[in-house]
């Protein structure tokens, strides 16, 4: 498990804890696992405002994702490998970190592509898997990583129920996840990528617009 000590500064939002699990994809109907979710113009303030969230779990019991748009900083590689136990490398490289979520904001998760499938991953599918180990950083460390990936900071979660009530009133709209969107998109580019996608303009975004 990827921890981070640097606990991160951002606007607070209210989200129940979703303890995660190891999810596969599933498309039963109803379920959205393997999804984004972009928040619409109804969100005006917290965390949310804006964000675009890879949504790894979601069944019964609730549901839970990561915020794929927020950089925070930039931090030296070495210092992340000393926090989870790992020999520092001889060259000290830069890791962006991203906001992933209110939830736990100590915990991190490596978002990356699925030509990686080392160890236990909590999703994998559509080119897209999200890894919660220390193994992925140190084969990253090696070289030996995935070719695309984002390093995560916290995570979104609902409570039964809570999600599906969010996305009836209009403040989620769900789109498609791709690598493309997710790693070769400009990070203040992805929410309007997102939508458009749909053909949504959020410019023109309506509360009676319906969902995917």
């Amino acid at each position: 498990m990827l921890f981070f000590k640097k606990k991160t500064d951002i606007l607070e939002c209210e989200t129940p804890e979703f303890e995660p699990k190891r999810f596969t994809i599933h498309r039963s109907e109803g379920y959205l696992a393997g999804q984004l979710l972009v928040s619409t113009p109804l969100i005006t303030s917290s965390c949310f405002h804006r964000s675009v969230v890879y949504l790894f779990a979601h069944n019964g019991e609730g549901a839970m994702g990561i915020i794929v748009n927020q950089p925070l900083e930039t931090v030296g590689y070495n210092s992340l490998l000393d926090e989870n136990d790992i020999p520092a490398a001889q060259q000290s490289e830069e890791i962006s970190v991203y906001y992933g979520g209110p939830v736990d904001r100590t915990r991190g998760f490596v978002i990356h592509t699925d030509d990686y499938n080392k160890g236990e991953t909590l999703i994998q599918g559509n080119g897209i898997a999200v890894s919660a180990n220390t193994g992925i950083l140190r084969d990253m460390l090696h070289e030996q990583g995935p070719q695309q990936s984002l390093l995560i900071v916290g995570y979104a979660g609902w409570a039964a129920g809570q999600l599906e009530q969010e996305i009836e009133e209009n403040s989620w709209i769900t789109v498609p996840a791709s690598p493309s969107l997710i790693f070769a998109t400009e990070n203040d580019m992805k929410w309007t990528m997102a939508s458009q996608s749909l053909g949504i303009d959020m410019n023109f975004f309506s509360h009676t617009v319906g969902h995917a």
